[in-house]
């Protein structure tokens, strides 16, 4: 049911309470297509449904809400514009930026996750296109639901910050730990059993990450200047095309680092990242006494394409046990197949906590697996790879 207006809910919703969802859109055709896509769903209630982000600000200050669909282009008040001031109102509000597949509106979504935003959701290129997958199983349907309901769930698992103004973005950029430091010997989060990490230094760093994934992205590779390692650096991150050609550039912009878009047939080379460009499986093959990428239109795993686990299993296959894998933020389990191979080739993997990811699902599979040789906050993780990347 969509709620009215002037409906509040007091106290602390429980588990099986549905997830409160605010529709910000300037088009009430979209709105009504996406209330309805959420509310066939009885985990989901809208409380909220407006047309502009001024609408939004006055909603949230009567309305108790969890998870924001925000649009970006909007009259009246845009939706960066909106981000920080409803992030100011309520530091535990969950935003997804909804935006169509254009360049600009990458750029902005990219710009609202280093603001704050937790994810971003590409809407269909027109309300026809989002009105054939209204009623089914479609693609934008399944990962609208997804990701607002991970996003509730994870609110609801933070300490609540309560509303008081505040600073929400969570990237930060950390000094490089020197390589002579020795490492530390960390402690496992409860019920998680760390296995020994490879004793030699990888030649090839394998990232993976879904939601909340830019940011953490942006934190890590920040804090890993460009020249500090000599080890290429290989990302799979879900999200669409176009908006892997603008990670790479605020990654470039970032930290320093030369980052592309992975090419068909491009030698892998030190000192460099690669993307997995979006709808392809990035992978790399042994050709020669060079290490190539591949890239491919093989079916999604794990519903995603690009995925992680086909880049894992190519990286142990080219690499063996001179490996290191870093699972990142993400809902799901994108990784832990692969991360399996990469422990079977002798190679390392480790994890982001929970306390630290939007979504504790790609890292807590790993984690929980038992495959891990690391579980860190995300502002410790950087300075583990310099360690690990340093060894002789």
């Amino acid at each position: 049911m969509v709620l009215e207006p002037g409906f509040s809910r007091s106290g602390p919703a429980s588990a099986a309470d549905p997830v409160r969802v605010m529709v910000v859109d300037d088009s009430a055709v979209v709105r009504g297509l996406i209330t309805r896509m959420l509310e066939e769903d009885p985990g989901f209630a809208v409380v909220a449904s407006v047309g502009n982000g001024q609408m939004a600000l006055s909603a949230l200050e009567r309305q108790d809400i969890e998870v924001v669909v925000l649009d970006i282009e909007m009259p009246v008040m845009d939706g960066l514009t909106a981000l920080p001031r409803l992030l100011k109102a309520d530091p535990d509000l969950q935003i997804i930026m909804a935006s169509t597949l254009t360049l600009k509106n990458a750029d902005i979504s990219l710009k609202a996750i280093e603001a704050g935003a937790a994810d971003y959701i590409p809407k269909p290129t027109s309300s026809r296109d989002l009105a054939g997958v209204a009623g089914g199983a479609g693609d934008f349907k399944r990962e609208l639901l997804g990701k607002v309901r991970a996003l509730g769930i994870a609110r609801r698992r933070r300490p609540r910050r309560g509303r008081l103004p505040g600073s929400s973005s969570t990237a930060q950029s950390l000094p490089a730990a020197p390589a002579a430091t020795p490492a530390p010997i960390h402690k496992a989060p409860a019920n998680i059993v760390l296995r020994s990490a490879s004793f030699e230094a990888p030649d090839i760093i394998a990232i993976g990450s879904s939601t909340g994934g830019p940011q953490a992205l942006f934190t890590v590779l920040g804090a890993l200047k460009a020249g500090s390692l000599r080890q290429p650096i290989l990302i799979t991150q879900h999200m669409p095309p176009t908006f892997t050609t603008i990670l790479a550039e605020h990654i470039t912009r970032i930290s320093g680092w030369e980052a592309a878009e992975g090419k068909d047939g491009e030698v892998v080379r030190s000192n460099r990242i690669y993307i997995a460009p979006g709808d392809f499986h990035m992978v790399v093959e042994v050709k020669g006494t060079d290490k190539v990428l591949r890239l491919n239109k093989n079916p999604p795993e794990n519903f995603c394409r690009p995925s992680v686990d086909p880049m894992l299993r190519s990286v142990a296959a080219a690499w063996g046990r001179r490996v290191l894998t870093v699972i990142l933020t993400g809902m799901g389990a994108d990784g832990l197949k692969g991360g399996q191979v990469v422990i079977g080739a002798g190679g390392t993997v480790i994890a982001q906590d929970e306390a630290t990811s939007v979504v504790w699902g790609m890292p807590g599979a790993v984690a929980t697996a038992g495959i891990c040789s690391a579980v860190l906050p995300l502002a410790e993780i950087p300075q583990y790879i310099q360690r690990v990347a340093a060894r002789h």
